[in-house]
């Protein structure tokens, strides 16, 4: 009987000669086909039925790659040469592309990506959520405007090197490993100069970067935040300790950027992977910047949420308030609502809008957002939503017609799903940045007697794995 032999091949290397076998081992050669990408942006060849992960590979690719790690039913693997380039595959734009844990799909064509992505919202609401593929409209994805420096914030973490300067980047994927790097290609287009400003400023006063193996060093992280309609940025250095040394000799350089409206300092010395501390102070300036979203002005500080993605969040939002279908005389509740950014949207077209959000500087934010807008229908709330929603609907009687959710990467906790079930409202608007979570609380809704309407994927995070879904909910009669 003649032996199967899988398309992938594994060549054993010895110094005299090299030998093939069917198993998949560690240290191991192997020559593949990639197929398809795994969630995470990872390529998938396949071996005698087992899935081999690659990383940096793109659909049609014929590659050869070094085994690293083997599983009962799968192995991931290190690539080493491409032998046949995919045709969607494209050169990345940044040299640190392949190191970095940032853009994972820099080598990826954007109409594949943006291919690739409706392929991941639908299959994964098929998959987890239980829905049949022909269930509801999935319109294909809203692309960006710009696929390059659309980012108004980055977080960049400042090390020690062996030679004692400072490292400042971005780590390597699945790792603490600090990357430099001067520019960042998704990241605002200013952001070189204020890390370079902070780098000159820790060389000339022998100021050390953040050891977190040691717990030691002052600078852990340099936080800037920028806004694309007024040009105003601002810098948070996050630090392990209280004071930094010629401290306003930094600020006269940052203040004298352009644009800059603040430098804070942040207090973090705790051990661990939070990046922001509990206390922060303003060493110039202010500790918030100011920018507009289709005329709506939004103060926004330094903790504060706010869309990464400024030109992508008017057509978001945009969408999200039109799923709504308000005519001016409805209740909206906006579950976690951060700065209010899309709760004032909301307000223009409601009869009144309800917000809850757990951080306090972003509810005060959104107080203040609401009032120098001239929006008095908008009222916000700070706790968490799972417990806010229920007394708010419990004790003071609160419903909603429409309900507005756009909760973090978890999804929404069960007790807002309950409570959410028990107001009924009319439609509900589900944000989601997280296809997986989404399509877990969407086969919730749909057990507590909803219907999925339409899904409208929109693509805030080009370049990367990330995709932004919004669904319409519409609650059945009974």
């Amino acid at each position: 009987m003649r032996r199967y032999r899988p398309s992938c091949r594994i060549a054993m290397e010895t110094e005299d000669e090299q030998t093939e076998t069917d198993m998949l081992l560690k240290n191991q050669i192997i020559e593949t086909e990639i197929e398809d990408l795994t969630n995470e942006g990872l390529g998938v060849g396949k071996w005698d039925g087992q899935a081999v992960f690659i990383k940096d590979t793109v659909p049609g690719d014929r590659v050869r790659a070094l085994v690293i790690k083997v599983k009962k039913t799968y192995a991931y693997a290190r690539l080493q040469e491409i032998i046949r380039r995919g045709a969607n595959r494209v050169e990345p734009v940044c040299p640190a592309a392949r190191a970095c844990g940032g853009c994972q799909l820099q080598m990826l064509s954007y109409s594949a990506q943006l291919v690739w992505k409706e392929k991941k919202v639908r299959d994964t609401l098929t998959r987890i959520g239980g829905f049949a593929g022909d269930s509801f409209p999935v319109f294909p994805v809203l692309p960006a405007e710009s696929t390059l420096h659309y980012r108004n914030k980055a977080q960049y973490p400042v090390g020690r090197g062996q030679n004692g300067e400072p490292q400042i980047g971005f780590y390597a994927g699945r790792t603490h490993s600090i990357i430099e790097t001067e520019d960042c290609s998704i990241g605002h287009p200013g952001d070189r100069e204020i890390i370079e400003c902070v780098r000159t400023w820790m060389k000339e006063h022998h100021v050390n970067g953040y050891d977190e193996a040691e717990g030691s060093g002052l600078v852990r992280h340099i936080m800037v935040r920028s806004a694309y309609e007024t040009g105003e940025r601002m810098t948070v250095l996050v630090v392990n300790g209280r004071r930094l040394p010629a401290e306003e000799s930094l600020c006269r350089s940052l203040m004298a950027l352009p644009g800059m409206c603040g430098v804070v300092l942040d207090r973090n010395e705790t051990r661990g992977n939070v990046i922001l501390g509990r206390d922060g102070r303003v060493l110039a300036g202010r500790d918030y910047f100011v920018d507009y979203i289709d005329g709506i002005r939004y103060k926004i500080s330094y903790r504060s949420f706010f869309q990464v993605n400024p030109r992508q969040t008017r057509r978001l939002y945009e969408t999200a308030v039109s799923f709504a279908g308000l005519t001016g005389k409805e209740t909206v509740w906006d579950l976690y609502c951060g700065t209010g950014t899309i709760s004032l949207f909301l307000a223009r077209q409601a009869a009144r809008v309800y917000g809850v959000e757990i951080i306090p500087e972003a509810i005060e934010d959104a107080r203040k957002n609401a009032a120098e807008n001239g929006m008095n229908n908008a009222r916000f709330f700070v706790g968490k939503a799972e417990e806010v929603l229920p007394r708010m609907y419990e004790q003071e009687g609160i419903s909603a017609d429409v309900m507005v959710i756009d909760p973090p990467r978890k999804g929404c906790d069960e007790a807002v799903l309950r409570t959410m079930a028990a107001m009924a409202p009319q439609r509900i608007v589900y944000v989601s940045c997280d296809p997986a979570t989404l399509a877990r609380d969407l086969k919730y809704l749909a057990g507590a007697g909803y219907r999925v309407e339409k899904v409208q994927p929109v693509d805030m995070f080009p370049q990367t794995c990330h995709i932004e879904t919004i669904v319409l909910l519409q609650k059945l009669n009974s």
